[in-house]
């Protein structure tokens, strides 16, 4: 584990370090800073202004000091002089509260109190575009049901190899990837781990896949619908809880039923009970719900959900179970913000196992062809000014996220909600000028 970045330069030869961090959008920030600076960038930090990005800050706030995590530093595997390093905001001393790295470390350590850990991995969706992103990048890729397509796949396996080189240098463990359920869409999947990690993981793998990409003269997405017609981006989340000390998975109860234990149970019941909340955070954008509420697609199904239900290995469902010991939320979409992704995961479990929450009957009927066998189930919000109302008026699931986040976040999502409706669509046109 890195500890001195300047060791760390001077061995591996790197000349410059990206100290990055994710806005409450999503959004990947960064100052490139010399080797030669790095010890005393590691130690007083690098400086920001709030307000330039989209943090929920004014131009009168003071600097926002990005403090580089030295554990997490990544050298580039295509760039390899460069290395990326996440970082801790931090103002006039102390950490600032509605960062999403520090959300997460907040409810990390919060779990860690109650000697708990949580262990994720994560399904990390993408499209492979034209630059102008309008178009899928192969042209040859028009299979009504492309997925797992091997044709399509080896079409780019420059790409898909390189990025999985990367990630098997890097252990992470990759252990598969393969042509998704669109044209032109891909899943690449690497090893679980704690959600700190997961996160730090993801992030890169998003700034990896899109800067991979931008080699070889395409655009990579993680937009949840890029495309009308074709299944969207999801970003499936693998989760399990396990005893810090003894390292016993706290999820598994091989007498139980799919192998679930009580604890499992309850954490099952605050993803379901606070399914409409937490939307606002897994499915952050207006574009999100096109791919949640998607008539069905070119290939048969949508894969994603829209009804607050839980099954076993079922994947019409919101969470399915497919195997003892772990649950997959199927709900999040490649908008998620990677930090905000586990802290609501972790927050909203937490929750459930404080409260003991029920997460209602086991479901097992198919959710796309017989809805009406959970006509008694809860719907998950329509577009994201629903979601962001579900979330405010979520009192639990917001403080245990943190008031000075919850704020701040539904702030900005209301703002740019406002943003989306004060723009002027051509369908806005085409069915209403001649009324």
């Amino acid at each position: 584990m890195t500890t001195d970045l300047a060791a760390f330069a001077k061995e591996r030869g790197v000349k410059y370090f990206m100290i990055s961090y994710t806005d409450l959008f999503g959004g990947q920030r960064a100052k490139l800073v010399p080797a030669q600076a790095i010890a005393e960038i590691s130690a007083d930090g690098a400086g920001f202004a709030g307000f330039a990005t989209w943090l929920d800050m004014t131009p009168a706030d003071a600097d926002m000091l990005a403090v580089p995590v030295p554990e997490t530093a990544i050298q580039l595997p295509w760039k390899p002089e460069v290395a990326w390093v996440a970082a801790t905001l931090v103002m006039e001393g102390e950490e600032v509260a509605q960062a999403p790295r520090n959300v997460l470390k907040a409810l990390t350590e919060k779990a860690a109190a109650k000697g708990m850990v949580m262990k994720t991995g994560i399904e990390a969706e993408f499209f492979l575009l034209t630059p102008e992103g309008t178009a899928v990048s192969d042209g040859a890729d028009t299979a009504e049901k492309p997925c797992y397509d091997q044709q399509a796949l080896m079409r780019r396996y420059e790409i898909i190899a390189e990025i999985c080189d990367a990630m098997l240098a890097l252990g992470w463990e990759p252990y598969q990837c393969d042509h998704e359920d669109a044209n032109g869409q891909f899943e690449m999947n690497f090893g679980f781990a704690d959600a700190m990690t997961t996160a730090d993981r993801h992030s890169f793998f998003k700034f990896m896949v899109k800067s991979v990409a931008e080699a070889h003269g395409f655009r990579a997405t993680f937009m949840p619908k890029p495309l009308p017609g074709l299944t969207g981006n999801g970003c499936h989340a693998h989760i399990s809880l396990w005893d810090s000390a003894s390292g016993e998975n706290l999820f598994l109860d091989k007498g139980a039923e799919l192998g679930m234990s009580q604890a499992a149970r309850a954490f099952l019941g605050g993803l379901v009970t606070h399914a409409p909340a937490l939307s606002a955070l897994t499915n952050p954008t207006v574009n999100s719900y096109k791919r949640l509420n998607a008539p069905v697609t070119t290939s048969g199904a949508t894969w994603a959900p829209n009804t607050i239900t839980w099954a076993g290995n079922n994947r019409t469902h919101m969470v399915r179970i497919p195997g003892p010991g772990r649950m997959e939320l199927r709900l999040a979409d490649g908008a998620a913000n990677p930090y905000l992704l586990q802290a609501a995961l972790l927050a909203a479990g937490l929750l459930g196992m404080e409260e003991g929450a029920d997460p209602g009957p086991k479901r097992t009927n198919d959710m796309y062809a017989e809805p009406e066998k959970a006509a008694d189930a809860a719907k998950l919000p329509l577009n994201l000014l629903d979601a962001i109302r579900a979330f405010e008026a979520d009192e639990g699931l917001t403080e245990a996220i943190g008031p000075a986040f919850s704020t701040a976040y539904a702030r900005l999502k209301r703002k740019e909600w406002a943003s989306y409706m004060a723009h002027f669509s051509v369908w806005e046109r085409e069915h209403t000028l001649d009324i």
